[in-house]
């Protein structure tokens, strides 16, 4: 595997092209190439031409388990890893931009008036069942991501859909309650269920897609197994016989088992970013960058807390955070600072306003004096991770800089994510999000952080709301317009700082040399069809 993934340059109008709010269609050839390699997953190769070889299993160590209620939040890297291999969505996005590419959905066509979009799908899919795959289970799926009860972070947008039609098996038609610039992200990420074995899923029994591979089993907070789909609609893929996920909570523990050979491959992001740089440096082992598949560390506030109601407060948070030292002590360099959530690929990136907030422990110091006493302010991350406890460690030392106090409470990731689902924190906390390398719209109306509507800091705005609403129904994202609703919104994040952001995080991923031909999409599920092991 090579050290560095090869990724094209991307300006911000190619981050859209193709994929505005105007009638179009992509026409899918049918072929490997045009549905599974060329889909522009982030991948890698061999540094020499290495042949595919048939057969072996895949061990890789992942975080943590399933939770079956959370299928649809995108908060697990379990979730993600089942996501990957066993589902598939209509389309999907190349690694570097938002043009979409054919996948269950052969082609598309949206009307002039970017109301009603009909896409025809593949007649050749199966359900790991041997079910065929119609728009039946299309529209179920679409519709069961719009349930509140799923907590799914595009739900607004799959609420947008407000008619099906599905009465060909083999064309799905869709009514828009308004032109909806980031459709595609919704057809990008929903999974497509068996309608018939549904109910499995959300019990976490059995996962039925149409992936490459099908679920064999799972123990409980230990692994999740995974056989080759012998029926896959791919010719001759995939290559391996079978990949076992085995769940490994402790950071140095799934360092010590890539090295010892235990397993062959850790998740994006499993590693402290120094363990990956070390082990990429490590004959026999590779670690490669994650570029178009960002994450973005942030700080959130609860802006209804004792002590984070005054925006004076926020501001001197803003102020105080030493990004570049987290950047570069916690994260290795392995992104940049920001203050705005969008990475440079995007239409939204504003590199003026993404110098707004520079450590400048004076003028937090003057906020704070400014606002008065503050109480003891709490500050949640995931315990278990060793980035977001040393990213926490320096913050809180930069803030008592400033005059803020705050106490660190590590917590469960379960805990967590049922605190940022249900904006149940208690003062600060510390995270990454995710969704800024799509649509910029998406993260406004959708992204649990962000959302207008609900967010995690119980912030609320009707100004906000209607530049979120207005982003989100421009025909072209990269358009003038467009920019200026983005630019509209980042001026409004700047000045509320409901979310204080510190960096774009490129991920890492760390294997033996002995695998092959990996491959992730921007939301890092894994893409295994192509992978051998050599």
């Amino acid at each position: 595997m090579n050290s560095s993934f090869p990724t094209a340059g991307l300006d911000r109008r190619a981050f859209f092209r193709g994929s505005a709010i105007a009638a179009f269609a992509i026409l899918g050839t049918g072929s490997l190439a045009a549905c599974s390699s060329a889909v522009g997953e982030q991948r890698s190769d061999a540094g020499e031409s290495v042949e595919p070889v048939r057969g072996g299993t895949l061990t890789l160590a992942i975080p943590d388990d399933v939770s079956p209620s959370a299928l649809l939040t995108s908060t697990t890297i379990a979730g993600t890893t089942i996501s990957g291999l066993v589902f598939e969505t209509l389309t999907r996005y190349p690694i570097d931009s938002v043009v979409p590419q054919p996948l269950l959905a052969k082609d598309w066509k949206l009307s002039d008036d970017g109301l009603t979009l009909t896409l025809n799908l593949r007649d050749d899919v199966t359900f790991h069942t041997g079910r065929p795959f119609t728009s039946a289970d299309a529209d179920f799926s679409l519709r069961t991501y719009a349930d509140p009860k799923f907590s799914a972070q595009l739900r607004s947008t799959a609420a947008a859909i407000t008619g099906y039609d599905s009465s060909d098996p083999k064309k799905l038609v869709l009514t828009l309650a308004h032109r909806t610039g980031n459709i595609f992200d919704l057809l990008d990420l929903a999974p497509i269920f068996d309608s018939e074995t549904f109910d499995k899923a959300v019990s976490g029994e059995s996962f039925i897609g149409t992936g490459p591979f099908v679920f064999a089993s799972r123990t409980p907070n230990s692994s999740i197994s995974f056989d080759r789909n012998p029926n896959y609609w791919v010719a001759e893929r995939p290559f391996l016989d079978r990949v076992e996920a085995r769940i490994v909570p402790d950071s140095q523990a799934r360092l010590t088992s890539l090295k010892s050979g235990q397993v062959a491959l850790v998740a994006p992001g499993s590693l402290t970013f120094r363990d990956s740089q070390t082990v990429g440096k490590t004959s026999g082992f590779a670690t490669s960058a994650l570029d178009g598949a960002e994450l973005q560390t942030y700080l959130g506030a609860n802006v209804t807390a004792e002590g984070l109601t005054d925006v004076r407060t926020r501001k001197a948070v803003a102020y105080a955070i030493d990004r570049d030292r987290i950047m570069s002590e916690v994260y290795r360099d392995a992104g940049y600072a920001v203050n705005l959530p969008w990475p440079k690929s995007s239409p939204a990136y504003d590199a003026a306003k993404n110098s707004t907030y520079t450590r400048d422990v004076a003028k937090a110091r003057s906020l704070v004096s400014e606002v008065g006493t503050l109480p003891t302010i709490p500050l949640t991350y995931t315990g278990a991770s060793p980035d977001f406890e040393a990213a926490a460690q320096i913050v809180q030392a930069n803030l008592a800089e400033a005059g803020i106090r705050v106490e660190l409470d590590p917590v469960e990731a379960t805990i967590f994510f049922k605190q940022l689902i249900g904006a149940e924190f208690k003062g600060l906390w510390l995270t990454s999000h995710t969704f800024a390398q799509y649509v910029p719209s998406t993260l406004t109306v959708s992204a649990y952080p962000f959302n207008a509507a609900h967010n995690a800091s119980k912030f609320s705005s009707p100004a906000y709301s209607a530049a979120a609403d207005s982003a989100w129904q421009v025909p072209d994202g990269s358009s003038d317009a467009a920019k200026k609703l983005y630019a509209d919104l980042g001026t409004q994040l700047l000045e509320e700082l409901f979310l204080i952001e510190i960096g774009v995080v490129v991920p890492q991923v760390s294997a033996a040399s002995t695998v092959h031909d990996l491959a992730w999409t921007k939301g890092r599920q894994p893409q295994f069809a192509n992978t051998f092991l050599a």
